[in-house]
């Protein structure tokens, strides 16, 4: 019976769902995979101490930034250069701006710094001064920003000295030396930093930016599409196998309907119960058999009885409407007329 799964068409169809399952499967469990790895490094996020109470490493032993080295304290020195403000950026829900200064180190790289932020509108508002000579900064270690991080300004048209990204593919259009693909914010005790008293009071205005948590890392809406996606990719591969074993099934009922004689061999279940065989008006019972007008009882055959059934109507009904007559005069010799065309009477009102 189920020898038609080795026919061509079916080796097709065949190939579709072994192929196909697979393929959802594999699609399903790495999306899981996905949810699963940004759980767990949410979870070791959580568990990680305060970047303030652990020890400070050298920048250099610490890059390349990734989830395990973002947010750990690094130690650079070197000396301030080109400052920078980044608009667009909230504290607090708050708007306002960062302060990014690129620090040139012994190496000749350049480290962005944002030194703090600043409420208010990029270039309004007066900024303290970065400190002068050589210095040594300690801060939070971050990857460079691309179009997805929050806060980011990619439209461009930004006025000049202003940025809309903290990235070294950014910066390197500004400077004439490399920057390194990292920047580092300023914890709390060392926001400011300028050498004059008026640069003193100024800073005391910054605040410090904390370090954000590495994209990816959080359960956030991307997390939960992972988990969306792994419920779509194994429903799919469930309905390819219920599509298969339908298919299986309604061509096995059409084969076994062709062995019972059901249905006649090549044909479909329209030629066994359908209005041309059996039950439709073309045979057995339609016009066209048996009672139809063009056999047994049509005009063609029955002329002379449809006549001769319309002359004996017609004299029925006129005895019937005539009413009581006079008796017929036996003197006159009774005129035969052909039944055939002997017109039919019309019918009259009944006398009293």
């Amino acid at each position: 019976m189920y020898r038609f799964l080795l026919t061509p068409r079916w080796w097709g169809i065949n190939l579709f769902v072994v192929l196909a399952i697979p393929f959802c499967v594999f699609m399903g469990t790495w999306q899981l995979g996905r949810f699963e790895d940004r759980v767990q490094s949410h979870e070791q996020a959580a568990k990680q101490p305060d970047p303030s109470t652990r020890t400070a490493e050298p920048l250099d032993e610490l890059l390349p930034v990734d989830k395990v080295t973002s947010g750990r304290p690094a130690i650079a020195t070197g000396t301030y250069a080109d400052q920078f403000l980044v608009p667009g950026r909230e504290l607090d829900d708050r708007a306002g701006f960062y302060v990014l200064n690129l620090l040139r180190t012994d190496g000749g790289k350049a480290l962005p710094v944002v030194r703090g932020w600043l409420p208010g509108t990029a270039g309004s508002v007066p900024v303290p001064a970065a400190p002068e000579g050589e210095v040594t900064v300690t801060g939070d270690l971050q990857a460079s920003e691309n179009v997805n991080s929050k806060g980011v300004n990619s439209r461009g048209g930004l006025p000049e000295g202003q940025l809309g990204m903290i990235s070294a593919a950014t910066l390197v259009n500004l400077v004439d030396y490399d920057v390194y693909d990292a920047w580092v914010t300023l914890p709390g005790t060392e926001a400011g930093g300028a050498s004059s008293a008026a640069g003193d009071a100024a800073g005391d205005a910054m605040k410090p930016v904390p370090a954000a948590a590495p994209q990816g890392s959080g359960l956030d809406l991307k997390a939960f599409q992972n988990l969306g996606y792994t419920g779509e990719w194994f429903v799919f591969a469930g309905f390819v196998l219920f599509m298969w074993f339908r298919l299986v099934r309604r061509e096995a009922e059409a084969v076994r309907d062709v062995a019972l004689g059901l249905v006649p061999e090549g044909g479909d279940a329209a030629a066994g119960g359908g209005p041309s065989e059996g039950g439709g008006p073309s045979e057995g019972g339609g016009p066209s058999e048996g009672g139809g007008p063009s056999e047994g009882g049509g005009p063609s055959e029955g002329r002379e009885a449809s006549a001769g059934a319309e002359v004996s109507a017609g004299a029925e009904a006129s005895e019937a409407s005539e009413g009581p007559t006079a008796p017929a005069d036996t003197s006159k010799p009774v005129e035969t007329v052909p039944a055939a065309s002997v017109p039919k009477a019309p019918e009259t009102e009944k006398g009293p």
